[in-house]
């Protein structure tokens, strides 16, 4: 046996397809794949998709493509042998089977109460200052199955039920405040309730990782295993993944926000991280981070790292908030880890289809040296295109900071120089461009007395139009020397000289 009662591990990850894939899902699904994959185990991917009118075209397969992309693989799943056994909807007869059996026991009944009068039970609950809940009102009426019926779970009314949770131990819960829930819907569908239990009975799930949400409902879980005789998985509820007003990340988003808030919801996204550029090796080290620790003051890891180390007793029980400036740190840690070669693979689809005219981009070693000269800039893959625009394009504007370079005193009489001292070649090397920029600062301190902050900022501008970046000696040695003239002349219209 285990840490925490198993060995190997059963997990599985459950979504519904209800609407696009965020990093609150993926957390859920890597913590369930560390498990597994720690003793040794399966992890389970399941298709709950039994809430009909709220499934969203696609949305499975793009969930299924975000942990593809994450390499959270599944040893069993709708794609793997009898794959239709992991999809909810094509298993109803098995939870219409279940249902029979609850109500052939006494554990489950038909109730017919109409949405208007659960809602004048509610109203009155809540007047009386009382939780609401359903009243219960069928359980001895004896209905039969009919048009329009729903199936309710006899939930006991008095006392307490214990559910064990491996991170917050046992929780006592008054049976009192839960009503009897719907097991099966009248459209013949089974709740979330009633499918989660049986799949999870059928499946042989042995810790059923899930977010805290799902806490509360967890006493009618417990109920239906014991009413079915079945033995109930142990129950590990993670703290949500928040955002930076620590409200819930959620699938669908109606409300209006701010431009800015827009702009980090959508970072939540991850299809937007995959098209932005993130490696997937970063996401996963950082959703690893987000409510586990290793047991030390290290944080990059790789996946194999994580697995290794990866224990539940580190869970974290407060909510995690999600972080952009912590998540382009660790993208920036793990592209460090990458050659210039490695780099430049990732960022060639990027740079050709934003310059597919670009004949340099067919030369590996140009564009090794042009991801050497800007990798410290990026802070996602994507972040290339707009990073290399020097490298493609010549400046169009310049911001006032820039044109201010541009009309210092010194600015005409080092563009001057620059060009007047350039070689008749197609293209200098590094060598070459550091020592040319040398010996032009050389000759402008003695001429003119200007020192090298005074000589080199123009000399950017006019070549990048910007005031940072790569280093200059590289981005001579990128540009052809006919391009560097022709930057050098167009600059000079904007000199105090001109």
């Amino acid at each position: 046996m285990s840490e925490h009662g198993f060995n190997p591990a059963r997990t599985r990850y459950a979504p519904s397809p209800t609407g696009r894939t965020h990093l609150g899902n993926l957390r859920t699904a890597l913590f369930a794949w560390l498990w597994a994959r720690h003793t040794g185990g399966q992890f389970i991917l399941r298709i709950e998709d039994t809430d009909r009118e709220r499934i969203v075209a696609g949305a499975q397969e793009e969930l299924m493509d975000a942990l593809r992309w994450l390499g959270l693989t599944w040893d069993e799943g709708p794609d793997t042998e009898n794959g239709s056994r992991y999809i909810q909807s094509h298993n109803l007869a098995r939870y219409h089977e279940v249902v029979q059996q609850l109500l052939d026991s006494g554990h489950a009944y038909y109730c017919d109460c109409s949405p208007e009068r659960l809602e004048i039970v509610r109203r009155t609950q809540q007047a009386r200052g009382q939780k609401p809940r359903y009243d219960n009102h069928c359980r001895k009426r004896a209905l039969s199955a009919a048009e329009h019926h729903v199936v309710r779970f006899v939930m006991p009314e008095s006392g307490t039920t214990l559910v064990r949770d491996v991170l917050r131990g046992t929780i006592h819960f008054e049976n009192a405040d839960h009503g009897d829930p719907i097991i099966l819907k009248s459209d013949g569908y089974p709740t979330y309730h009633l499918a989660s239990v049986v799949d999870d009975h059928d499946m042989r799930i042995t810790h059923v990782i899930r977010a805290d949400e799902w806490l509360p409902s967890t006493p009618i879980h417990v109920n239906l295993y014991a009413a079915l005789g079945w033995q109930a998985p142990q129950f590990v509820h993670l703290p949500l993944v928040t955002d930076h007003e620590r409200r819930k990340i959620k699938k669908r988003d109606d409300a209006e926000h701010s431009a800015e808030y827009a702009e980090y919801a959508e970072m939540l996204r991850v299809a937007t991280l995959r098209q932005r550029g993130y490696l997937p090796q970063a996401i996963f080290n950082y959703l690893a981070f987000l409510g586990w620790h290793p047991g030390s003051t290290e944080e990059i890891m790789t996946p194999e790292e994580i697995v290794v180390r990866f224990t539940l007793d580190r869970l974290s029980t407060s909510p995690a908030v999600f972080d952009v400036d912590r998540l382009n740190w660790f993208n920036q840690q793990h592209m460090k880890r990458l050659s210039n070669a490695e780099l430049s693979a990732l960022a060639m689809p990027y740079l050709r289809a934003a310059y597919p005219e670009a004949a340099q981009l067919s030369d590996s070693a140009w564009c090794e040296a042009l991801i050497a000269a800007i990798r410290d800039e990026l802070v996602a893959i994507g972040d290339v295109v707009k990073v290399a625009r020097f490298a493609f394009e010549p400046p169009q504007t310049f911001t006032p900071e820039a044109l201010a370079l541009l009309q210092a005193e010194s600015a005409a009489v080092a563009l001057n120089t620059l060009s007047a001292a350039l070689p008749q070649t197609l293209q200098l090397t590094h060598a070459e461009a550091e020592a040319l920029l040398k010996s032009v600062r050389d000759q402008l301190k003695q001429s003119h007395n200007l020192s090298g902050k005074q000589v080199l900022p123009p000399i950017r501008v006019a070549l990048t139009g910007a005031t940072g970046g790569a280093h200059l000696t590289d981005i001579l040695a990128l540009l052809s020397v006919a391009e560097v003239r022709e930057r050098l002349q167009r600059a000079l219209l904007h000199t105090l000289a001109a």
